[in-house]
């Protein structure tokens, strides 16, 4: 917490002395939980981290609505109104499927040219487009009965898709049930095929550059293709693809393959009318003194 996803990145990439560095998904400062970096020729399948489904944890204030739309912000409005566990629970569903989001003010998202966070912070006006998003799960997780109601806070947990603001959910979520209110607590704990069992706190991996080898602890490229549908060519194959050159398959398959040799990947590519073309390739067979391939 309080660490930005750039600090975080750059941080990894320097313990482990990588030549380039990403990540899959900005994590709020306010946030905790998992943040997928990628370090090397593992960069050129982030995209395809970031398009995953993500999974949260996150707790909703009310009676307090903030120009943020989190604990960080000033205090915009109040109410005396707190929803009851029933209320909660019938709204619910209607925050389930795509569904049509005004991101927050304090947001990353640019409006000609410049971010939205640093027009709100100079006072300027923000004028952001509404948005569809896709939510398949939206779950109430430790109801505190009192009387029916929950106090001050709820905590739920959400399986939601790419451009999903959870600050915005929990604003409007308030909305709905006659109150305000805002994001008072955060945790991703999933991005795609990762999820915190395998995540490594940055301290830790501090003490362990200097114990074992990158391969022991960090995760390799094939973790984010998993879903992805596999092709495997040979060596003389593998070499023609890294030269950018197509190879004829079959013309019943259609669209984006993982393409591996030996077991390990080779490349990204497109199949349509019968030809496998390379869309990124990795360059993993060229050996580097001072740069590693993970995630």
């Amino acid at each position: 917490m309080g660490l930005t996803s750039t600090q975080a990145v750059g941080r990894v990439r320097r313990l482990l002395n990588a030549a380039k560095a990403g990540h899959a998904g900005t994590l709020d400062p306010l946030a905790t939980g998992l943040l997928p970096i990628a370090l090397g020729e593992a960069t050129k399948v982030m995209p395809y981290a970031v398009e995953g489904q993500k999974t949260y944890q996150f707790t909703v204030k009310w009676g307090e609505a903030r120009n943020t739309d989190d604990a960080e912000g000033s205090v915009i409005e109040t109410s005396d109104h707190r929803p009851s566990m029933e209320s909660i629970r019938a709204a619910l569903p209607l925050f389930i499927g795509d569904i049509v989001q005004l991101p927050p003010p304090f947001s990353a998202l640019k409006i000609k040219g410049k971010r939205a966070y640093d027009l709100a912070r100079a006072g300027q006006p923000v004028n952001l487009k509404p948005r569809t998003v896709t939510i398949s799960r939206l779950e109430l997780v430790s109801p505190r009965i009192g009387e029916n109601t929950f106090g001050e806070h709820a905590e739920f947990e959400v399986d939601c898709g790419k451009g999903t603001y959870i600050r915005a959910l929990a604003r409007d979520l308030a909305r709905h049930l006659g109150t305000c209110g805002h994001l008072s607590a955060l945790r991703r704990t999933r991005v795609g095929a990762f999820n915190e069992k395998q995540a490594i706190c940055l301290d830790k991996l501090e003490a362990m550059v200097h114990s074992a080898p990158p391969h022991a602890y960090l995760l390799p490229i094939a973790t984010v293709l998993d879903d992805i549908p596999a092709v495997a060519v040979t060596g003389a194959e593998a070499a023609r693809l890294r030269f950018g050159q197509a190879l004829r398959v079959p013309s019943s398959k259609q669209g984006t393959v993982y393409v591996k040799a030996d077991g390990q990947p080779v490349a990204l590519a497109r199949i349509a009318d019968g030809e496998l073309r390379p869309v990124r390739v990795f360059n993993l067979a060229i050996e580097r003194r001072n740069d590693v391939d993970y995630c």
